[in-house]
């Protein structure tokens, strides 16, 4: 999916018009990179593109969310410094002291597995290291656990692994999130985890077409013991499921 790419070279111009308008109005809302697409896909090494949104951000002190598989983050650590150190924090948000925060996305943290799912990305083993680095230069840093595989990420097992790594390796917050499955495209997600799950683990196939053959989801009982799961897990390693603590009443 990441061989057709478009370039929105005139990305930064347009961001920093229209942050230009909110700052003067004194609205300051958090800025995500990104929703859809990563912000720092290989490409991104020549374009560079999204250091320089970093730069208008900054600019006009916007507070950040970075999600991302990538260690290239680390590029930009000067950037995010800064951001997080100059940003006007929203005035309705209570509980976020800078201005920057950097979530690192994990299906795995088993390399292996993740060249099925994630071909192209970042190991996990390397986005650990940086996710460890982001921490220990005082950053705002968590993982977004989306999505576990059933029967591969989600066992107990590979739960008690991977909390525990992530909490060695400084994350502040984990947000699970169980595996929802679109369309049947040549490169929708239904086809593309069907297809590795019929390459790769094909005794698990029949499990996950009874499961997304038409529904785009677990079922209601799967996912009410998944975030009970989730529940527990973060209680046990002391990693919250939300990026800002809960405000006290």
């Amino acid at each position: 999916m990441e061989r057709k790419l478009g370039v929105k070279t005139n990305a930064p111009e347009l961001l920093d018009k229209a942050l230009y308008t909110k700052a003067k109005k004194g609205k300051y809302g958090i800025i995500v990179l990104a929703s859809a697409t990563d912000p720092y896909l290989q490409i991104e090494k020549e374009t560079q593109l999204t250091r320089q949104l970093l730069q208008v951000i900054l600019k006009h002190r916007f507070p950040l969310h970075i999600i991302t598989k990538s260690d290239l983050v680390l590029r930009d650590i000067d950037l995010l410094t800064k951001i997080g150190n100059r940003a006007i924090l929203p005035k309705d948000i209570n509980g976020l002291h800078k201005g920057s925060l950097v979530t690192f996305s994990f299906s795995t943290i088993d390399d292996e597995v993740a060249k099925v799912f994630e071909p192209g990305a970042t190991p996990p083993s390397l986005r650990l290291s940086t996710l460890k680095t982001i921490s220990n230069n005082n950053l705002l840093t968590g993982v977004s656990m989306m999505p576990l595989l059933p029967w591969i990420s989600d066992t107990t097992e590979s739960l008690n692994a991977m909390f525990n790594t992530f909490k060695v390796n400084g994350a502040h917050y984990c947000m699970p999130a169980d595996l929802t499955l679109f369309g049947t495209g040549s490169s929708d997600s239904k086809t593309l985890v069907l297809r590795a799950i019929d390459k790769h683990y094909p005794h698990l196939l029949d499990k996950y077409e009874s499961y997304f053959g038409k529904p785009t989801e677990m079922p209601a009982y799967y996912r009410k013991a998944f975030y009970k799961k989730m529940e527990e897990m973060g209680e046990t390693y002391q990693l919250r499921n939300r990026i800002i603590p809960h405000t006290p009443y």
